[in-house]
C-alpha cells in the first residue's frame, strides 16, 4: 500500500466552476483507494496550512497533481503552493542546490532530499491533443512533459522522478466528461494497480 497526497489546484474560472477537475480528482480518490492505498487530499484553493502541508508530503510516496492548463501552464493558485510549501521544506525536502565549493562533482539540482518518492500531473486543457504531439502545432511537438517542463524540474530538484502524466484535451471545445474519468481511472489503474 501506497500513501498518495492528491493535491487538487483546480480553481473555478468562467463558465467551468472546475468541475471537470474535481470530478477527476474524485475518480483518483475512488480508484486509488479501492486499489487499497491510502489517501490524504489538499483543494489548494479552500486554503492550507505550510507545515501541515510539508508533513503530508513527507508523509506521501506520491504526489498526485490535478489542475487545468491555464495560459499554457499551471494556476497561479498551484505556484503559490509549491513557491510557500517547497521553501517552508528547506532541510526537509532539500538540504541545498546541491554544489558545493570543496567537491565539483555536485552538479545544481543535487540536494533534494526526497529521492524514492514519485509525482504524477494530470491536467486538463482546452487544446486538441494534436496541438502536443504535431509538428507544426502550437506546442511544437514538446508533449504535455515538455509544456510542464519546469514542474518536472521542480520535482525533480527534491530528488523525485515522474510517473508517466495524463491529460484530457479539447475540454471546451469537444467535452466527453465520460470518456476523461474512464481513460484516467484505466491510467491510474495500469500505474498504481
Amino acid at each position: 500500500m501506497k500513501t498518495i497526497l492528491l493535491l487538487n489546484g483546480s480553481k473555478a474560472f468562467g463558465a467551468s466552476g472546475a468541475k471537470l477537475n474535481e470530478a477527476l480528482h474524485g475518480t483518483a480518490k475512488e480508484t486509488l483507494e479501492n486499489l487499497g492505498h491510502k489517501v490524504l487530499e489538499t483543494h489548494i484553493d479552500k486554503g492550507y496550512d505550510k507545515d501541515e502541508e510539508l508533513e503530508k508530503l513527507l508523509k506521501s510516496d506520491v504526489w498526485l497533481w490535478q489542475f487545468p492548463g491555464w495560459w499554457m501552464g499551471e494556476p497561479w493558485i498551484v505556484k503559490k503552493y509549491i513557491d510557500e510549501v517547497f521553501c517552508a521544506g528547506h532541510t526537509k525536502l532539500y538540504a541545498n542546490d546541491g554544489r558545493s565549493r570543496s567537491d565539483s562533482s555536485k552538479k545544481y539540482g543535487s540536494g533534494g532530499l526526497v529521492q524514492g518518492k514519485k509525482y504524477l500531473f494530470s491536467t486538463t486543457w482546452n487544446a486538441p491533443l494534436e496541438a502536443f504531439t504535431e509538428s507544426g502545432q502550437f506546442f511544437e511537438s514538446q508533449g504535455i512533459d515538455g509544456v510542464l517542463f519546469h514542474l518536472h524540474k521542480a520535482h525533480e530538484f527534491l530528488g523525485m522522478q515522474a510517473l508517466p502524466s495524463f491529460m484530457c484535451n479539447d475540454v471546451h471545445k469537444e467535452p466527453d466528461f465520460d470518456k476523461y474519468k474512464a481513460d484516467y481511472k484505466a491510467h491510474l489503474q495500469r500505474v498504481f494497480g
